[in-house]
């Protein structure tokens, strides 16, 4: 369905010195940097897959979709999207792509999403019949019934996010590309679009590309991951091999009864790490360095050593694990 092969996509920035002086200069005479946002890129992806992308920020996550899309053009390397050259036939390739960038909309702002989703039908020519079965289901699904005569602009972010969805998924396209589509809902909302979505790929077979920083998001949906560090894909595979290495690297924060003397129980000598000690708001959090022990015996273990007013356990940051990933060379 997609064939990435030694994509590149590099700007060119102007550079110049503060101030008016520079300014000037900047004018008369321009110095640019290359900024390589892409570098060599391959992957490919079969008709149906869903598939996590992820890094860091600033790592080329949404440059390669903007070239999938069609919306930037390669520096050098091929693009195929079903058959298709996204950049040489934007026209073709809309038709079977769906979309969702985070906060950016691709409702009307005025008018109820009810008329949204009759004008898309004519932008993407789907037969009425179709129209009107896929839509009754969307919004069974979405529940989208009492958001369908409400204008976009006064709707929740959870509740555009939704109507976004079944906008992307509309016209039934062979490929949608979902970046940060969960980024500040609230967890109900997130669970009904995570399940939206698996229904979406098993019904039509559906090829997903989801970029995201919740790994809750790529857990749920993707059974792949490719992650994109500075440009260059440093890892591509099955997420269960990811989560083998580095699913127990969570950390977790407590709250302490009493401004204690801190230390680290011996029995978590070599599986847990204080990682940061705040004694005057009698704070403390461990990070987990082995897969051993639990994270239940661990929350147990300090229970019995401290008095515990309040925990909260937090999955690492993509960052981190691009960080480790990279170190190891992976």
């Amino acid at each position: 369905m997609i064939h990435v092969k030694a994509l590149s996509k590099n700007y060119q920035i102007v550079q110049r010195d503060p101030g008016l002086k520079g300014a000037m200069k900047a004018l008369l005479k321009r110095k640019y940097m290359t900024k390589h946002a892409v570098k060599n890129v391959n992957f490919e992806i079969q008709q149906g897959e869903m598939v996590g992308y992820i890094g860091a920020n600033g790592a080329g996550k949404s440059t390669t979709i903007k070239m999938l899309c069609g919306i930037l053009t390669p520096t050098s390397g091929e693009i195929t999207v079903s058959g298709i050259v996204p950049y040489k036939n934007r026209h073709n390739n809309a038709k079977n792509i769906g979309a969702v960038f985070g906060q950016r909309t691709q409702l009307f702002w005025d008018i109820p999403v009810r008329e949204s989703y009759d004008l898309l039908r004519h932008i993407y020519e789907v037969p009425e019949q179709q129209y009107k079965e896929t839509l009754a289901l969307f919004t069974e699904v979405l529940n989208l019934e009492p958001l369908l005569p409400i204008p976009v602009r006064q709707l929740s972010l959870g509740q555009k996010m939704r109507c976004e969805l079944a906008a992307a998924f509309l016209h039934r396209p062979k490929v949608v590309y979902l970046d940060e589509p969960t980024i500040g809902l609230d967890v109900a909302v997130k669970v009904k679009i995570r399940q939206f979505i698996k229904q979406m790929n098993k019904m039509w077979g559906t090829t997903v590309i989801l970029t995201t920083h919740d790994m809750q998001d790529i857990e749920e949906i993707c059974t792949r991951i490719i992650i994109i560090n500075e440009g260059t894909i440093i890892y591509d595979g099955n997420i269960q091999s990811i989560q083998d290495q580095f699913g127990h690297k969570r950390l977790i924060h407590f709250d302490l009864e009493k401004d204690e003397n801190m230390k680290l129980p011996e029995k978590l000598l070599g599986f847990a790490e204080i990682l940061s000690h705040d004694p005057e708001h009698r704070k403390v959090t461990l990070s987990i360095t082995s897969k051993e022990m639990s994270t239940a015996s661990i929350i147990a273990t300090m229970m019995n050593d401290y008095e515990i007013r309040d925990l909260t356990i937090a999955d690492p940051k993509i960052e981190t694990l691009v960080e480790e990933i990279f170190n190891r060379g992976l």
